[in-house]
């Protein structure tokens, strides 16, 4: 593989790419300032990340792991690897620290997996996974990626389409580059209650002008709340409020604040680090773009894919669709 992977990238995109640090680049940064800052949240998120003890990431990427599964459809790792055997081309579309596009180049070795992010974490990734002779890493705007027309087999894009400047011409491309008959995997955030929505859009907005030490240490705030009242151990019965989207029944404390109010990540399983990293990604970046069920079946019509029964909760929306 190593032997080709040159030629692959020069048939696989319309220009010669130039390359830094064994990252192809193609675009370095948005003239969005959404998106452009956007690009600097998660640069800034998997930078401090990839500083965590090898354990502390090794964590993450096993619950990553057993989640990708879960979302779209695969009942255990073999059937994954199984999918994936007749796949020529995989793009793993935001790819953070490239740990699932290296997971898909040790299942399918035959594959070529291209690994495309538009923050500086891709240098980490490529940096991280340098031996992998059917791995390339890609700097560039997964909306417009430059690939030819009709070239994928498969698309990953898990939990970063809602963090492109334009989720729905984002989705189009990714029509655009899949052959007739392939697949995308997509995750998108789900709405949630409206208090929630307005507290969200509220800070969101907020954090812009606030500096990263505050948004750290305003992560950290908010994981401590979630661990505190995780620690309640109080369930209440909740009435229905549909005009605020407020669903009934007895539910934890802690997941009523965070499913109605506000976002106060905690886990215990995956612990502080994990869960204040969490609690960062989600008021940190500008564009995060939540869909209700409809909204979502309606983007991915308009982007030429088969809507099917997917997997649907309130955090998400996700599965795998078929480009037609």
């Amino acid at each position: 593989m190593q032997n080709n992977k040159e030629q692959i990238v020069k048939d696989l995109f319309y220009n010669n790419l130039k390359i830094r640090d064994n990252v192809f680049i193609i675009s370095e940064n948005s003239n969005f300032l959404n998106q452009k800052q956007t690009n600097n949240a998660f640069s800034e998120k998997w930078i401090e990340y990839n500083k965590q003890e090898i354990d502390q990431q090794k964590k993450l990427f096993k619950f990553q792991k057993e989640w990708y599964l879960k979302l779209y459809g695969f009942s255990n790792e073999k059937n994954l690897q199984e999918y994936l055997s007749n796949k020529k081309i995989i793009l793993d579309a935001g790819c953070g620290l490239g740990y699932k596009a290296k997971w898909f180049a040790d299942l399918s070795p035959e594959s070529f997996i291209v690994a495309m992010d538009y923050s500086d974490s891709i240098f980490l990734a490529a940096k991280n996974y340098a031996n992998k002779n059917n791995l390339i890493f890609v700097k560039n705007d997964i909306s417009n990626t430059q690939i030819k027309s009709n070239s994928i087999d498969y698309v990953s894009c898990d939990q970063v389409l809602h963090h492109t400047e334009d989720p729905q011409m984002t989705a189009i491309e990714f029509s655009r580059i899949l052959k007739i008959g392939a697949e995308l995997a997509v995750y998108v955030y789900a709405k949630k209650a409206l208090p929630r929505e307005l507290i969200d859009d509220y800070f969101r907005e907020k954090c812009k002008s606030i500096s990263k030490d505050e948004m750290w240490k305003f992560s950290q705030q908010l994981t401590e709340l979630g661990k505190r009242l995780s620690k309640l151990k109080v369930n209440i019965d909740v009435p229905e409020i549909p005009l605020l989207n407020i669903k009934s029944g007895k539910i934890d404390i802690q997941r009523f604040i965070y499913w109605n109010f506000l976002k106060c990540y905690w886990n215990d399983e995956l612990g502080e680090e994990i869960s204040k990293s969490t609690n960062y990604d989600w008021y940190s970046p500008s564009n995060a773009y939540r869909y209700s069920k409809d909204e979502f079946k309606q983007l991915l019509k308009k982007a030429n894919f088969m809507t099917r029964p997917h997997h649907s909760e309130e955090a998400c929306h996700a599965g795998r669709f078929t480009r037609i």
